[in-house]
């Protein structure tokens, strides 16, 4: 009897994008597809305006695509009114950045409580969740301090851990590490990725470092507009 396959977390079919600067039209993705699953990590590579961001935010429904479709657990998103992508979004997608966007008046904690409190859960509720995500990440001494009293590297895992708060399907990290130094970034690493096989979320993570994207189930690279899949020994190889 032949293996059936899983739904995709996030399933990416035929994407294009493209921008116009001045008379001259550019494309970004040519028909980019690829397919995400829960509980793996992936490694987005490409140089600097290969279109990695780009297709960050249409994965993530933050904008559309020309063409093609984003499935999101067998939903084509792209078709759907604003208000349901947005509630889609807040459900199903957690967004890591390179800077860690937390909000300044509101500590550790609260960070990671706003968003489940914006999708009407129990306040109590939040809060055990937000210090169940945090005390992996080190930060139990750390939840009432607001993010100008961390470090670094404690704010990017405050911002790891209120991506997940709301137990998304998909992780989508825009350079994450990106601003710390090597030894931060690496240990900080460690932690997220800990984190994501904890919580069982296919996690898709742009980078330049060759040696985090070594470290990843799979490597796509974003070439002329398609996604590539490349083995990770010949990442390894590389670094």
């Amino acid at each position: 009897m032949a293996a059936i396959e899983r739904t995709p977390a996030l399933e990416l079919v035929d994407l294009e994008r493209g921008f116009t600067q001045g008379d001259r039209r550019i494309d970004v993705l040519k028909k980019a597809s690829a397919r995400f699953h829960s509980g793996e990590t992936v490694a987005l590579l490409g140089p600097s305006g290969a279109g990695k961001s780009t297709l960050l935010h249409i994965a993530g429904l933050l904008e559309k695509p020309d063409a093609g479709s984003v499935m999101i657990g067998g939903t084509d998103c792209v078709a759907l009114g604003d208000n349901e992508r947005t509630r889609i979004r807040r459900m199903e997608v957690g967004f890591v950045y390179q800077f860690h966007h937390l909000l300044p008046e509101f500590s550790a904690l609260e960070n990671v409580m706003l968003p489940q409190l914006v999708l009407g859960c129990p306040k109590e509720y939040a809060r055990a969740r937000a210090q169940a995500l945090l005390n992996p990440l080190g930060l139990e001494e750390r939840c009432e301090h607001r993010p100008a009293e961390l470090s670094g590297g404690e704010q990017q895992r405050v911002a790891i851990a209120r991506a997940l708060a709301n137990k998304p399907r998909i992780l989508l990290a825009d350079e994450p590490t990106g601003n710390l130094d090597p030894h931060t970034a690496d240990k900080v690493f460690d932690e997220m990725m800990r984190l994501v096989r904890d919580e069982g979320v296919a996690a898709v993570i742009a980078t330049h470092n060759l040696d985090l994207a070594a470290r990843m189930d799979r490597v796509l690279r974003l070439t002329e507009g398609l996604l590539v899949e490349e083995e990770v020994a010949v990442v390894e190889a590389v670094t």
